[in-house]
């Protein structure tokens, strides 16, 4: 798996700004999660910096969100409470 900052800064500015607006536990689209597989490499190349959730749609697929170290990388640790 190839290095977090190297994978999000082949993402558009407009990517970038998508995943920030659904912030840290938004549930990916396909779109963002086409993005994700195109800047690590290809098709399914992303896997593993999105994750499921445990959730699914009404359509029974499964909901996925950004790893917790992807996402911390990109909102910064979790603030305690």
């Amino acid at each position: 798996m190839a290095d977090i900052a190297a994978v999000l800064g082949r993402l558009t500015p407009e990517e970038i700004e998508e995943l920030r607006s659904l912030g840290p536990n938004g549930y990916l689209n396909r779109r963002l999660t086409d993005a994700l597989d195109r800047a690590a490499g290809g098709p399914g190349a992303g896997r593993g910096y999105y994750v499921p959730n445990g959730n699914v749609s009404s359509t029974g697929g499964q909901h996925v969100i950004l790893r917790s170290d992807v996402s911390g990388w990109l909102f910064g640790p979790p603030q305690p409470a």
